[in-house]
């Protein structure tokens, strides 16, 4: 099981065009908590703008999200204008096949994005698409994920160490 992103950076406003056509990406996977909005359904100051571009420049997207509550993945669905799948179920592969279908794209070409190793990036990489791993927007997580960022943050460094001396 591979734990480490492809990609790794602050925000997806930091993932440019450049990098998503280095890697023949032609559609995205978006998660919404931490990634595109914060606890509060803030969404993150930028992506809107963010997802403009990369819809203008012909990348499909699409968000893909474990929450059971679907009125606020379909606000910000609604705030992209974008199709959406909930109750996902990462890291297991149904949600990513289904997403992958509604894209119409094959997995080499499809980017998921998301702030959890243990959900959006274990679940990419069993499905052998290209996994970038963002930083949570806020401190603050949700019950479920709370007991899990320790471990998380321990992979982030190991990660970030290998990057270096490789």
């Amino acid at each position: 099981m591979k734990l480490y992103p492809n990609y790794y950076c602050k925000d997806v406003t930091a993932i440019s065009l450049d990098l998503l056509k280095e890697h023949n990406i032609k559609g995205i996977m978006l998660d919404v908590d931490n990634t595109l909005i914060d606890i509060n359904r803030n969404i993150l100051h930028g992506a809107k703008e963010w997802h403009n571009k990369i819809k203008n420049a012909g990348i499909k997207s699409i968000i893909l999200s474990n929450s059971n509550k679907e009125d606020k993945v379909r606000n910000v669905a609604n705030a992209l204008g974008i199709e959406y799948i909930n109750l996902a179920k990462k890291p297991l592969k149904s949600g990513f096949k289904k997403a992958k279908e509604k894209l119409g794209l094959k997995e080499e070409n499809i980017a998921v994005i998301g702030d959890q190793i243990f959900t959006d990036i274990i679940g990419a990489n069993r499905c052998n698409m290209f996994s970038i791993l963002v930083e949570p927007i806020s401190k603050k997580d949700l019950l479920i994920t709370k007991w899990k960022r320790p471990i998380e943050n321990w992979i982030i460094k190991k990660y970030l160490k290998n990057k270096e001396t490789n």
